[in-house]
């Protein structure tokens, strides 16, 4: 097994401290398929049975076990010893990502628990440590079968089938320690205002401090900055920019933030960040970012990976991932069914790469009131994450709910989604069945491309707009219209496992490459010259396991020159 220390970069780019200590690498192991390890006192055992590789699944390869099996319950420990310069420090303990419900032991001693399996959290575990060695102790239980449990793509089933994949289970990103002062920053918000050249500073503070300093540096130049006095946990102040450039997929540019808070005139804590000027605004037929109409050329991006399933191997795998689908044209993508991991939203704001952040609420029950207070939890979790990130155009907190949901479920979330964004859309529910939404989006999987056409026809001429559900779904109200999930065709012709599979059936599926091209062109140049439509997002950029129709192979190689893909994805669109 590979002892090296996996994921080792700093997992939180808008966050960053210099005081940190990475938590990856070989962590003590145990299954718990009776979920009675509490009983039997695991948390104070110091070896458990096996090993694995923090933060890949046990379900991974990657992870050294590569068990398929559903586990009930998981157990993980390891040791800790914290440098001396900590010893005046207080020290928080950070997890990305662990699914579903986990609990957490210091020396024995409870730090706390979180239910979710898709958001971070922290527990500060400063009375809880020794000197020299300490050790964690981490139980987590996870039942994909569950109503009350949001899954996503993974398979509730034994084996996989269609669009549901292998599972996860436990630690799946990056767990890390943090040493920060008596009195420090625990989170900021920055709202940029591009219009009038500002940037809104939000800053909670733990602990006492007077004041906050946030300081913008433009190519390693301080160009503007605030001080805002603290009151009680909350410092807010405006940065005005006098030197604006704007952030777009033609120049990502990110400006970098110096946040400092200071007690008595002395810095007591420090936190490095940064930020991008652009503005997401909703007119009738068209999403306008920082004031033009910009057609987004999305793709469906599941986040999955043959070796580490939920988990990239490396870092440069999440970049690539990007990469790779600018190299077809690409603007973006609907991140589906997944919270992404902020590495990945990191790269995205560096690249100008567009996104919609999607909860993935696949596996609860969408009519059941009990559903409310785990999912806005969790969902609030996301908001609070990745409200920063300029790569984000907007939120997707559902995706193809059934008809019998709760109408109030989906309004209650998408209205508390505005109240706390009002500079980004919100979807209520991506493709069916809208309640609420901001824009208006439909999923189309036709393989034949004149009736795929003439679908959308009469909305160009100033009649109906298509839709899932007609008999249930919300009126469309003129809201920009656009095919959130088209496509899908299948496409693996050395495919010889029967479990494959891809929209259009065995019968409708492409006879050869040319074939494929047309059908991939028709398609497209619907959606590209269709006056009403401002985007597009095409299923999907990459195989995943035995659903075979991306646009590259699983292991990411390509089953087509990108250059032909391209080609089509960059015809000027009718909104431009």
């Amino acid at each position: 097994m590979n002892t090296a220390i996996p994921r080792p970069e700093y997992p939180r780019p808008q966050f960053v401290r210099t005081e940190w200590i990475n938590l990856n690498g070989l962590w003590g192991f145990e299954m718990d398929h009776g979920r009675s390890g509490v009983q039997r006192g695991l948390m104070n055992e110091e070896n458990l049975s096996g090993k694995i590789l923090v933060p890949f699944c046990p379900e991974s390869e990657l992870s050294g076990i590569g068990n398929k099996d559903f586990m009930q319950a998981v157990w993980y420990t390891r040791k800790l010893e914290l440098p001396e310069s900590w010893s005046d420090k207080r020290v928080l303990l950070h997890f990305g990502a662990v699914d579903f419900m986990a609990r957490v032991w210091v020396n024995g001693k409870e730090a706390g628990s979180h239910k979710g399996g898709y958001t971070a959290f922290t527990f500060e575990i400063t009375d809880l440590l020794q000197k020299g060695e300490n050790r964690i102790n981490v139980y987590v239980e996870d039942d994909t079968r569950f109503s009350g449990q949001a899954g996503g793509k993974q398979c509730p089933d034994y084996y996989s089938r269609g669009c549901h994949y292998t599972r996860t289970t436990g630690i799946w990103q990056t767990v890390w320690a943090e040493a920060v002062p008596k009195s420090y920053i625990a989170d900021v918000k920055l709202t940029p205002d591009l219009e009038n050249g500002r940037l809104f500073v939000e800053v909670e503070v733990d602990g006492k401090a007077d004041k906050l300093v946030a300081k913008a540096i433009m190519d390693g130049k301080p160009v503007a900055e605030v001080e805002a006095e603290c009151f009680g946990k909350q410092a807010s102040g405006m940065i005005k920019i006098s030197d604006i450039r704007a952030w777009s997929p033609e120049d990502p540019f990110l400006y970098d933030l110096k946040l400092s808070l200071e007690s008595e005139g002395n810095p007591v804590d420090k936190v490095d960040s940064y930020f991008g000027m652009r503005s997401v605004k909703v007119v009738p037929d068209a999403v306008l970012l920082n004031g033009k109409p910009v057609f987004q050329r999305l793709v469906l991006d599941q986040g999955f990976y043959p070796d580490g399933i939920y988990t990239a191997p490396t870092d440069e795998a999440l970049k690539n991932d990007i990469k790779l689908s600018m190299d077809m044209g690409f603007n973006g993508a609907r991140l589906h069914q997944k919270v992404f991991e902020p590495r990945f939203l990191y790269w995205a704001d560096k690249m100008g790469y567009l996104v919609w952040d999607e909860y993935p609420n696949w596996g609860v029950n969408h009519s059941a009131t009990v559903t409310l207070e785990q999912y806005l939890s969790n969902w609030l979790e996301v908001l609070d994450r990745d409200f920063n990130h300029p790569s984000i155009v907007g939120w997707c907190p559902f995706n193809e709910t059934p008809g019998n949901q709760n109408p109030e479920l989906l309004r209650l979330i998408y209205r508390v989604t505005k109240a706390i964004d009002h500079t980004r859309p919100v979807i209520d529910t991506s493709g069916y069945v809208h309640v609420e939404t901001d824009l208006y989006d439909v999923h189309n999987y036709d393989q034949n491309p004149e009736t795929f056409a003439a679908a959308f026809r009469p909305l160009a001429e100033g009649g109906k707009a298509w839709q899932n559900a007609p008999d249930r779904d919300a009126p469309y109200k003129g809201q920009p219209y656009w095919v959130s999930e088209y496509g899908g065709i299948w496409w693996n012709p050395g495919q010889a496992d029967e479990k494959g599979w891809g929209y259009g059936g065995k019968e409708g599926r492409p006879k050869n490459e040319a074939e494929f091209l047309e059908r991939y062109r028709k398609l497209t140049e619907t959606l590209l010259n269709h006056p009403k439509m401002c985007a597009f997002c095409y299923t999907q950029l990459y195989d995943i396991e035995q659903e075979v129709n991306g646009l590259y192979y699983y292991d990411r190689k390509p089953k087509f020159d990108p250059k032909k893909i391209y080609e089509i994805n960059i015809q000027k669109a009718a909104i431009e």
